[in-house]
């Protein structure tokens, strides 16, 4: 796999940004742009460090967002993220080493199935700390809804969540409908607001660290100071907010912590290694119709994985 040039990796993003869905001959066409640097830059980068997805609205579904954070001794790491991967419910899980030492996970919980959350984290970890995460800024919406849809519709949101340039002919196929079913089931979810739009996704491999932290308050200056970087902020309704920030273990690894611990209270390290992406690739794939039972009653149990 070629590493990527940073600059021709964004400038794809940015194009796919404004034309999600649209063909490249439509896209350079309306952008004015030489159809074959395009496609030479769509080949080299799509489904390898860069895809389209759909953004989920999870409220609407009935799910609430958490982080995760669990001592897991050395030797059974990569046995504690295979079980944990094998989870639906669980987004992602990567090694991770600070406040606490082990794994920083990801998950959602079914909104009636909260009080379920201890026993499915003690099932990995008998050392954790969770915090639901919302969107920054917080609108302070609590109303969740639940699961209403039809099984089809959880094999549909996870094709268009891991690519939705997948043809509508190969969408079709995979549901085992006609085209202009799937078109309709692809507008009903945009129509209730399911699906909330399209958008590119640099993949995590372009880095390989990330540091956390968490902090009660949030001083936006370090948006500013860190802007040459990838860095995202999540609320933590009840303690404060969650800072992610993406690099390359080629910097300065020490300097750079240093740096960014003056901006929280609780620190610690991610490492992004291949393993850990196959399993959390292989999970995501079909993590939607694998939470959803099939009759479309609802999703199933966090603790039955």
């Amino acid at each position: 796999m070629v590493d990527p040039m940073m600059e021709e990796l964004e400038f794809l993003a940015e194009i796919l940004n404004k034309y999600p869905l649209e063909s490249l001959k439509k896209i350079a066409k309306s952008e004015g742009i030489d159809y074959y640097r395009l496609k030479r830059l769509y080949d080299k980068y799509y489904g390898k460090y860069l895809t389209v997805g759909c953004i989920i609205n999870i409220k609407k579904l009935g799910l609430r967002s958490f982080v995760a954070f669990l001592s897991v001794s050395p030797d059974r790491l990569m046995e504690t993220a295979v079980r944990m991967t094998q989870n639906p419910f669980v987004t992602y899980v990567n090694p991770a080493f600070g406040f606490k030492n082990g794994l920083s996970i990801t998950f959602h919980a079914p909104d009636d199935q909260k009080d379920r959350i201890d026993e499915m984290l003690s099932k990995y970890s008998d050392d954790y700390e969770y915090y639901e995460a919302r969107a920054y800024p917080y609108s302070g919406d609590d109303n969740f809804g639940r699961w209403y849809l039809s099984y089809d519709y959880a094999i549909l949101l996870d094709i268009l969540k891991w690519d939705a340039r997948t043809p509508i002919t190969e969408i079709a196929r995979r549901l085992g409908k006609s085209r202009p079913t799937a078109r309709y089931m692809i507008n009903r979810l945009l129509e209730e607001e399911i699906v909330l739009g399209f958008t590119p996704l640099i993949d995590m491999n372009v880095h390989d660290r990330g540091v956390i932290g968490l902090t009660r308050e949030l001083n936006e200056e370090v948006l500013e100071r860190f802007r040459e970087y990838e860095i995202s902020v999540g609320v933590l309704p009840g303690y404060g907010y969650i800072l992610e920030w993406f690099f390359s273990s080629k910097e300065d690894l020490g300097s750079k912590v240093l740096e960014f611990s003056n901006y929280v209270e609780k620190l610690l390290i991610e490492y992004f290694e291949p393993a850990f992406k196959e399993m959390n690739d292989r999970n995501l794939k079909n993590r939607h119709q694998r939470m959803v039972k099939k009759d479309g009653s609802g999703y199933h149990s966090i603790l039955d994985f």
